[in-house]
């Protein structure tokens, strides 16, 4: 028993050094590990006579690579030493891999059970890396601290079954492995009793620690209305463990395996998949039977994955996501999306940037429907009641395009109210113009409507001889009311003073240069008669003023009836 550290250097897995192996067996163990993989280790920098290593491959597989290189064995000499002929690549079905390997050079610094000169077999090693239980299954012996092999009886069997709990209880992904020497290869490799009659050479236990910012990515996921389900085919104890460290296995709910699925009908798995947080030890059959269980229940499920097998459920996932460090090209080209930090708090985020992007374009549309919708009722009650438009065609373009035209852009900059990822998930079926905005839209018509058709028939009334001033006033009133009106659109939720009046910098520069625009088109004089417009004295103005903030102020007395109806409906 002890430890061993390679003295030669820093060794890294996708750009984060690996903590040191600590190892408590034989030797043999690693040795396997070490043969029976597909990752290798690269030269990436030397300094003070010391060597930085890179793995290539898959993590697990190079998390193995690291632990043997550590006590001094590199794969590089072992593949020479052990040459590979044939193999059986894992699947999830089988959950082990099978490596065959010639015994060209056994060496006695290699760390293989050949470490005695005089032991120097002919022939070839089968090599076996897998699930424990399994791996055990296949093995009559095992080997000994003395590198010699024993029988291997049922009490022994139990033991070494134990040990590979209390390694899952602490959150370990536990592999076995197993060896056994023949004269020839099967001609057929692909027979039980290739991988009959092993030696259980010992178990190999790692572990890559949650994330930091996982278990608050999960909270705020939770608050959002986020379920977030463990599927893995770990052993239930690992699986369990780290579902409890981050916060995912909710109190009062079940780890729910493989085999416990394979016992249950639709209905019955359907009953059981609001109560099970954790799927464990499962294949790709019971995680395409767990998104269609899901979805029978109505939920929106994402998918994550990186295996080919993970293909199937990520494409029957309404959004299947893959891994883009880690996953293989048939995931990526089955999902909606590629994670290219393979990060689950990367999934929360862009939750959340959806929720305010589509949160940004309901504004953009309520805003800019308010603008027309009250556009086209004043024109049509004026020209019913005088015959005649309050608005020239030119001015109905000028609100178009710059008064409604730039502050609607500068909705789409908005970061979302503070409590957007504390909102329940909206139904799929909603539409974007959906009850509360109808009656935003009835209001915000009536209002604009009013004050532009108030101002308008002031100026008939005051100077009935110069129906160009009324034009004027409506058009002033009718711009003002809709940009002030702009910044309330900013939230359907929040008054503007809650969420800062000035906070949007891009609103702003927005309604100030629309500002700057209409003062000039109504008092540069080469302009007026483009437009048709004329300079509005003090006393005009002080008629007009009250009637601007009439729309700002009905949004957000909006807000504040529909706050109260929303909360009437939860609270009942």
């Amino acid at each position: 028993t002890g430890g061993g550290y390679s003295p030669e250097g820093e060794f890294w897995i996708n750009g984060k050094p690996i903590d040191m192996v600590d190892y408590q067996g034989t030797l043999t163990t690693l040795w396997v590990a070490a043969i029976n993989n597909d990752a290798s280790l690269e030269v990436t920098g030397k300094s003070n006579s010391k060597e930085t290593y890179r793995m290539v491959g898959d993590p697990t597989e190079g998390a193995l690579v690291v632990a043997a290189a550590k006590v001094g064995a590199r794969s590089e000499s072992l593949n020479t030493a052990y040459p590979r002929v044939q193999e059986i690549p894992f699947d999830s079905e089988r959950k082990r891999m099978v490596t065959i390997h010639a015994l060209h050079d056994p060496r006695p610094e290699d760390i293989s059970p050949f470490d005695d000169e005089k032991i120097k077999p002919k022939g070839y090693v089968i090599a076996v890396k897998g699930a424990p239980d399994l791996v055990l299954d296949l093995c009559n012996r095992y080997q000994c601290m003395d590198d010699t092999r024993k029988t291997l009886d049922e009490r022994q069997r139990m033991e070494i079954l134990r040990a590979n709990d209390v390694m899952t209880q602490n959150a370990l992904r536990v592999l076995g492995m197993a060896y056994k020497v023949v004269p020839e290869i099967p001609t057929n490799i692909f027979t039980d009793d290739l991988e009959k009659g092993l030696t259980f050479a010992g178990m190999v236990g790692m572990i890559d620690p949650p994330r930091p910012e996982v278990a608050p990515a999960l909270d705020m996921g939770r608050k959002a209305g986020i379920r977030t389900v463990m599927i893995t085919g770990d052993f239930p104890n690992t699986a369990r463990s780290i579902a409890e460290s981050i916060g995912l296995l909710r109190p009062g709910k079940q780890v729910l395996t493989g085999p416990n699925i394979d016992t249950m009908d639709e209905e019955t798995l359907f009953r059981e998949i609001d109560a099970t947080d954790v799927f464990a030890r499962v294949s790709p059959e019971h995680k395409l039977r767990i998104v269609e269980a899901l979805r029978k229940h109505g939920d929106v499920v994402a998918m994550t994955g990186d295996g080919v097998n993970d293909a199937p459920s990520i494409k029957r996932a309404d959004i299947g996501v893959a891994m883009g460090i880690t996953g293989t090209d048939v995931a990526k080209e089955s999902a909606d999306m590629v994670l290219t930090d393979d990060n689950y708090a990367s999934i929360v985020s862009a939750i959340e940037q959806g929720r305010v992007i589509y949160s940004n374009i309901r504004k953009f549309v309520y805003y800019l429907l308010s603008c027309n919708l009250a556009e086209i009722a004043t024109i049509f009650l004026a020209t019913l009641y005088t015959g005649v438009s309050p608005l020239t065609p030119l001015q109905l373009l000028w609100l178009n395009l710059i008064t409604d035209g730039a502050p609607a852009l500068a909705l789409a900059t908005e970061k979302g109210d503070p409590d957007i990822m504390d909102q329940p998930p909206r139904p799929p079926s909603e539409p974007i113009i959906n009850r509360f905005m109808r009656v935003g839209l009835l209001v915000q018509t009536i209002a604009i409507t009013s004050v532009t058709l108030a101002a308008y028939f002031m100026g008939l009334h005051l100077f009935p001889d110069e129906p160009i001033i009324s034009t004027t006033m409506a058009f002033v009133t009718l711009s003002f009311s809709e940009l002030l009106r702009a910044f309330t659109a900013r939230s359907e939720r929040y008054p503007v003073l809650k969420i800062g009046v000035f906070k949007n910098k891009i609103m702003n520069i927005a309604v100030v240069t629309s500002l700057i625009l209409l003062l000039a088109v109504v008092y540069i004089p080469f302009l007026q008669p483009i437009f048709k417009t004329v300079p509005l004295t003090w006393e005009q103005w002080q008629y007009m003023l009250p009637l601007l903030f009439v729309p700002a102020i009905a949004a957000e007395l909006t807000k504040l009836v529909m706050g109260w109806v929303r909360s009437k409906r939860v609270h009942g």
